[in-house]
C-alpha cells in the first residue's frame, strides 16, 4: 500500500543507475576468483576437516591444500586440480587425497590438465552429494516454516553474544520462549579479518562467538528442538562477511541457517578488506545463499554510526539499491534480499520521530517485496538505561507503524555491556506489548500530502538519484575511494586480502557456480 506518493519514474531511474554502476564490477568479478572461493569449492567437495599442525594448532584442510598450490595450479580452479588427482588415483578418498597433498607426497606436475567437461564427469558424485544436501536442508526449513504458527510481523530478532556456544544456546532458548522469532549469534570480534575459519565448537570469544560449522550445527539443533516445543519455527542468523565470506555461506547452507549477514560493501568500509576481493567473494557467496534458500541481511545501518543520519540517508538508500542489483545478478529473489536500515536520528532534533518514520516508510515502499531488516538506535544510546529504553520503544513504534518485516530489538544496556538474559527479557516484553497494541496501525495510518514526512521522503529520494548519478559518472571503485559511503574512504588496491585475488584462465572450472542457480525454490 503506497503511502508516500513517490515519483515511480525516479525510483525506476535509481534502479537503472544502480544496475549501470554494478555492471562493470560484475565484468571484473566474472574474470577473477579468490582463495576463499576456491576453499569454498574444496569444502563443498568434502574437504571440510582440520589437521593439527606441528605447533599444535588446528588448521582447516581447505587452507592447507591451497597453501600447497601455486597460482598456476589455481588458474583453472581448484576443482580442476582435484579432478586431475581423482583421475590419477580414483580410489583415494578426500581424506587420503588431502593427506598426500599436504605432506607433499603427490607429484603435482605429472597430473593431467583436464577440460571442464572432463572434470565435471570425474567429480559428479561429490558435486551431486553437496547439492543434494543443500537442497535437503532447504526443504527441511520450508517444511518447518509451513507447519509453524508465527507471531506476526515484524518478526522479533534478538542477539546472543557470550563467546561460548553452549552458553549462547541457553540464552537463545530463553529468548525463543519469550517470543523471539530470530536468533542471531554475534560473531567474535575481528573474525572477519581471519583468512581461515576456526574448526569445531568454541567456548571462548571476545564480543561474540566464533562462526564455525560445528557452532552452526549446535545452535541449529537447539533451535529445531525449541521450535517443535513451541509449535513455532525459530530462525537462525549468523555472519557471512569478511575474508571467508564464501566459506561461511557454504557452512550456513550445509547446516540450514535461515539468515546470513552478507553485504557488498560492509567489509570494505568497516574492516578495510580489499574492495576487489570483497565484490568477487560476495557474488559467489550469494550464489550459494540463493540455492540454500537463505535470506541475506545487508549492513547499511552501519553507515549511520559514522555518518549523520539526518543528512546522509541518501547513502543508505543508494547502497540498498546497489546491494539489490548485486544480489539479483547472483540469483537471489526479492524475498531473499533483506536490506538493512536503522533508527539513528539524533534524538535532540525536533520532530526526529517524524523524520525516522519518513526514512523507514521510504525504504519500505522502494523495496515492497524485500524482507526489510530495521535496526535499533546505537549511536545515540546512553548509560541512562531508562532513556535508552524509551528510544527503543519509539523505534518499535516506527517499525510497527511502517510495516517493517524484521525488527532487531534494542537493549536498554546497549552502551554498557553485551545483553544479559534479563535485558533481553525486558526488550522482548516491551516489543511484544508495542506490536500487539499497534497490530493494525500500518493499515490505519495515512500521511498528510506535502507534510513533513512526505517532503522528507521525496527529498531523500531526489538526493539518492543525484548521488547515484555521481557514482555512475566516476565508478563505484572511485566512489568508495573518495569516501562517498559512511565517510570511510578506501583504496582500490589497498586493504586486506588483495593478494588472494587471481585471474581465471579460459579453462576455469567451478561446478557450483552453475548448479547453485538452478531450480531454486521460493524461500520465506
Amino acid at each position: 500500500m503506497a503511502k508516500l506518493n513517490l515519483d515511480r519514474d525516479i525510483v525506476d531511474n535509481c534502479r537503472e543507475l544502480a544496475n549501470q554502476i554494478t555492471h562493470p564490477i560484475l565484468v571484473y568479478v566474472n574474470r577473477h576468483s579468490t582463495v576463499s572461493i576456491e576453499r569454498s569449492v574444496l569444502r563443498l567437495l568434502g574437504f571440510d576437516g582440520a589437521i593439527q599442525t606441528e605447533n599444535g594448532m588446528e588448521f582447516p584442510v581447505a587452507n592447507l591444500i591451497l597453501d600447497k598450490l601455486e597460482r598456476k595450479h589455481l588458474k583453472n580452479g581448484v576443482a580442476s586440480f582435484i579432478a586431475s588427482v581423482k583421475k590419477r588415483y580414483p580410489r583415494w578418498s578426500q581424506e587420503k587425497m588431502a593427506e598426500k597433498i599436504i605432506r607433499n607426497e603427490l607429484n603435482i606436475e605429472k597430473l593431467d590438465d583436464l577440460a571442464p567437461d572432463k572434470s565435471a564427469a570425474i567429480l559428479k558424485p561429490w558435486i551431486d552429494k553437496a547439492i543434494r544436501h543443500i537442497d535437503k536442508m532447504r526443504y527441511k526449513k520450508e517444511e518447518m516454516r509451513a507447519k509453524s504458527r508465527g507471531n506476526g510481523k515484524p518478526m522479533k530478532y534478538v542477539i546472543v553474544a557470550t563467546g561460548n556456544i553452549y552458553e549462547d544456546v541457553k540464552h537463545a532458548l530463553s529468548a525463543a520462549r519469550q517470543g523471539a522469532d530470530i536468533i542471531a549469534v554475534i560473531r567474535s570480534t575481528a573474525q572477519s579479518l581471519l583468512d581461515y575459519v576456526p574448526h569445531g565448537a568454541t567456548t571462548e570469544g571476545y564480543g561474540g562467538t566464533f562462526a564455525t560449522q560445528e557452532n552452526f550445527k549446535v545452535m541449529r539443533e537447539a533451535l529445531d528442538g525449541v521450535s517443535k516445543e513451541l509449535g513455532r519455527y525459530v530462525r537462525l542468523c549468523n555472519y557471512s562477511s569478511g575474508l571467508c565470506m564464501p566459506e561461511i555461506a557454504v557452512m550456513g547452507a550445509i547446516e540450514g541457517l535461515d539468515y546470513l549477514l552478507n553485504d557488498a560493501m560492509y567489509g570494505i568500509l568497516f574492516r578495510d578488506i580489499n574492495m576487489k576481493r570483497t565484490f568477487i567473494d560476495q557474488h559467489f557467496s550469494r550464489m550459494i545463499i540463493g540455492r540454500a534458500g537463505i535470506v541475506i541481511n545487508t549492513g547499511e545501518d552501519n553507515y549511520l554510526t559514522t555518518a549523520d543520519a539526518f543528512h546522509n540517508h541518501h547513502q543508505v538508500l543508494s547502497s540498498q539499491l546497489i546491494n539489490e542489483s548485486f544480489a539479483k545478478s547472483a540469483g537471489l529473489r526479492d524475498d531473499q534480499i533483506g536490506l538493512g536500515h536503522a533508527f539513528e536520528m539524533n534524538p535532540n532534533i525536533e520532530d526526529s520521530f517524524l523524520f525516522e518514520t519518513a526514512m523507514a516508510m521510504l525504504v519500505r515502499e522502494v523495496f515492497p517485496r524485500c524482507p526489510i531488516k530495521y535496526m535499533p538506535p546505537t549511536r545515540h544510546m546512553q548509560g541512562d538505561i531508562f532513556f535508552s529504553h524509551v528510544m527503543d520503544s519509539m523505534f518499535n513504534m516506527v517499525g510497527s507503524m511502517t510495516g517493517q518485516n524484521i525488527q532487531l530489538l534494542g537493549m536498554a544496556t546497549e552502551s554498557n555491556h553485551n545483553p544479559h538474559m534479563q535485558d533481553r527479557f525486558w526488550a522482548l516484553k516491551s516489543a511484544n506489548y508495542t506490536f500487539n497494541a499497534t497490530r493494525s496501525l500500518y493499515d490505519e495510518v495515512q500521511f498528510i500530502p506535502n507534510g513533513k514526512i512526505m517532503r522528507q521522503a521525496r527529498q531523500v529520494l531526489d538526493r539518492t538519484q543525484r548521488f547515484l548519478k555521481k557514482i555512475y559518472q566516476r565508478s563505484l571503485f572511485e566512489g568508495i575511494s573518495n569516501g562517498f559511503f559512511a565517510e570511510m574512504p578506501r583504496e582500490k588496491d589497498g586493504g586486506k586480502g588483495f593478494d588472494g585475488v587471481f585471474e581465471r584462465s579460459r579453462r576455469y572450472y567451478n561446478p557450483f557456480m552453475e548448479l547453485t542457480t538452478q531450480n531454486i525454490r521460493r524461500a520465506s
